[in-house]
């Protein structure tokens, strides 16, 4: 098999050449102006960030893409889902105000802001795939009805897939509230009472009332009731709830290779991944920890899996920031080779790229090329 092409440039900038043009130079030299946009529909899948967390992608960084979408004749628009937890993007009214709040609106992104699922995340469409354990995804509609899926992606670490990046963004982040729960079913945390301390921060936060306390003032989960979204492990600070790491893991990150392969199905598509505040965790959760590398620039791709798998080996391969999240699992990062499951001991990044790979999403083989 071919090696796919990433393209990649880092953060030197000068004066009358600043990042957006950067960002523009880099996507042209990988061909995204290859792509027909005379008057189709682009949905720009993008993560508006939880609000208390600072580690999203810039909105001047989307607004330059919009720019250049329209100077193609695209018809451009910034989306995303509704979140399976509780949280300010839970419902699509929130979701703009939070989306608004972080500085994606019309008037600074320079298109419409539409949240894929509506208003409660039971608006999609079902795209047959007939895969290993997908027949049919639950698609966002306004996501599934697009004509082109473009991916800006913030490359992170992730607390179920070890990483989120192309793959995380567009198969998680484009399932409607019922394409979540799937993903999400094999996946259910469980609570290490010893660390409990009563607080109710799980019991509040749950949108399924499935947490309470028993006598002992310990949180309790009814797994009749409990849908595996992760909104209990993302707000407990004692790291009483946590994920149940079995097979289920691996299954959820199957599963979203297979919603990404329904979200790009038949579709031109292309990714971009800022390695940017590379951040331990999520930006679903309401704060970000500093980041485990420096910052090292921006990378794109009609690959998705190359792509990814070319950000894990430059993260990998930068120097460890000390007093990171890192530090809190290992006195010396010396023999770390893996930054993402030295944070999430019992994840395994590879399975959801290997799976997008056999699936015929894409190829884990790149040549990286620096513009």
């Amino acid at each position: 098999m071919e090696k796919s092409k990433v393209y990649f440039t880092d953060l030197r900038t000068k004066p009358g050449f600043n990042m957006l043009d950067k960002l523009e130079k880099l996507v042209k030299a990988a061909g995204i102006e290859n792509i027909d946009f005379k008057e189709k529909y682009v949905a720009i899948k993008i993560h508006f960030g939880e609000p208390g967390n600072l580690a999203y992608i810039r909105p001047n960084y989307a607004a330059r893409i919009v720019k250049l979408i329209k100077q193609l004749g695209g018809k451009p628009f910034l989306t995303d889902a509704n979140t399976l937890y509780t949280g300010r993007r839970h419902n699509a009214l929130d979701h703009l105000d939070a989306a608004y709040e972080n500085g994606f609106n019309p008037l600074t992104v320079g298109c419409q802001v539409i949240i894929a699922d509506g208003l409660k995340g039971t608006e999609y469409r079902e795209i047959e795939v007939n895969l290993k354990h997908t027949k049919a995804a639950k698609i966002g509609s306004a996501i599934a009805d697009a004509d082109i899926i473009i991916s800006m992606n913030h490359f992170k670490g992730h607390e179920m897939t070890g990483f989120g990046g192309a793959l995380k963004n567009l198969g998680m982040g484009s399932g409607s509230r019922g394409g979540k729960l799937f993903m999400h079913s094999s996946s259910k945390p469980k609570i290490k009472e010893k660390n409990c301390v009563g607080c109710r921060m799980c019991v509040r936060s749950c949108a399924h009332d499935a947490i309470f306390l028993n006598e002992n003032r310990v949180a309790v989960i009814d797994y009749d009731k409990c849908v595996g979204c992760g909104q209990c492990i993302a707000v407990c600070q004692y790291n009483a709830a946590q994920v149940n790491w079995d097979e289920a893991a691996s299954i959820a990150s199957e599963k979203i290779a297979e919603y990404t392969y329904a979200v790009i199905k038949d579709k031109p598509h292309f990714h971009i991944n800022f390695i940017m505040d590379v951040s331990p965790n999520c930006d679903c959760w309401s704060n970000n920890d500093m980041p485990i590398v420096p910052n090292i620039g921006i990378a794109a791709s009609f690959d998705p899996v190359a792509l990814d798998k070319a950000c894990v080996d430059m993260v990998n391969s930068a120097p460890t920031i000390k007093g990171c999240a890192i530090h809190d699992h290992h006195d010396s990062d010396l023999h770390i080779e893996d930054k993402f499951t030295a944070i999430h001991g019992k994840t395994d990044w590879r399975v959801c790229l290997e799976h997008a790979q056999n699936i015929g999403i894409g190829n884990m083989e790149y040549e990286l090329i620096k513009v």
